[in-house]
């Protein structure tokens, strides 16, 4: 992974998909031991929450629990829950797609809430989430409503704390046509920094080329490769009902084909849509 752009940053509009979007973006940051970045964008202020009382702030960075809009409130609750982590809140007029995608240019990753639905068999992905992601210079991770700490980890059957728990597996879905070095380099990178293990599905036969220098790169990730003989969007979907991270590629300059697309909508974790060549 690139080390030139060095926060997770996560778009906050006060929903509750945003604030379950922030919280697994300060898990991820304070895994990667990066700063958090906070950014509220659009002309629309965000919910109010009587908190402080400052004069609002527009295109500067402002110390996080200052101001009393959810964005700030959100800093504030992040600030407690994880006090070693740097965290920035910032507020823009900008509208939200634009100033995301120029803010995703100097993120590490940048993290997006879509609107979970409990008990559907799908959920609406919003079109700012949609459009961000299939534009972006950077990996995109969107996050449902609901999304848990304990989701990411292998459930607890010996009363031992969630948080001491192993890691789900981070499932890749590969095709094997595609030159896709960020693709994989970002699925093992964050296999590595969970101490996870990775499943790669793929369609058909997979060069032992293309995993090698990863797998000698990192060679405390163990790798389970799937192939699947056609569609492999099935696989997929039930391999992401028991993995903490569903990663998937679009093609620079193309948004996410419609496999993509669907898993999107119905994956049973995060899914992180990586743009490769």
């Amino acid at each position: 992974m690139s080390t030139d752009t060095r926060t997770i940053t996560v778009g906050i509009d006060g929903s509750r998909s945003s604030l379950d979007a922030a919280d697994w973006a300060a898990r991820e940051a304070q895994r990667r031991q990066l700063p958090l970045r906070l950014l509220h964008a659009g002309t629309e202020p965000a919910v109010s929450g009587g908190v402080f009382d400052i004069d609002d702030i527009d295109d500067n960075d402002v110390p996080a629990g200052r101001t009393r809009a959810a964005l700030d409130r959100a800093a504030i609750e992040l600030s407690y829950a994880h006090p070693a982590l740097d965290i920035i809140a910032r507020r823009t007029a900008t509208p939200a797609v634009p100033a995301l995608l120029a803010a995703a240019v100097e993120a590490e990753t940048l993290v997006l809430g879509t609107r979970g639905r409990t008990g559907s068999a799908g959920f609406p992905v919003g079109s700012v989430a949609l459009g961000v992601a299939a534009r972006a210079d950077r990996p995109v991770v969107l996050v449902r409503a609901g999304e848990l700490p304990e989701d990411e980890r292998v459930p607890v059957v010996d009363g031992s704390p969630p948080s001491t728990a192993p890691y789900l597996p981070v499932v890749l879905g590969l095709d094997p046509d595609a030159s896709a070095d960020d693709l994989i380099g970002y699925a093992f990178d964050t296999a590595a920094v969970r101490s996870a293990p990775l499943h790669v599905v793929h369609p058909w036969t997979l060069p032992t080329s293309t995993l090698r220098p990863w797998r000698h790169r990192f060679p405390g990730t163990t790798v389970r490769e799937h192939r699947v003989d056609g569609d492999p969007g099935p696989r997929l979907l039930e391999a992401s009902a028991r993995a903490g991270l569903l990663v998937v590629g679009r093609r620079t300059g193309r948004g996410p084909g419609r496999a993509a697309r669907s898993l999107i909508r119905h994956a049973g974790c995060p899914v992180a849509v990586v743009p490769h060549d």
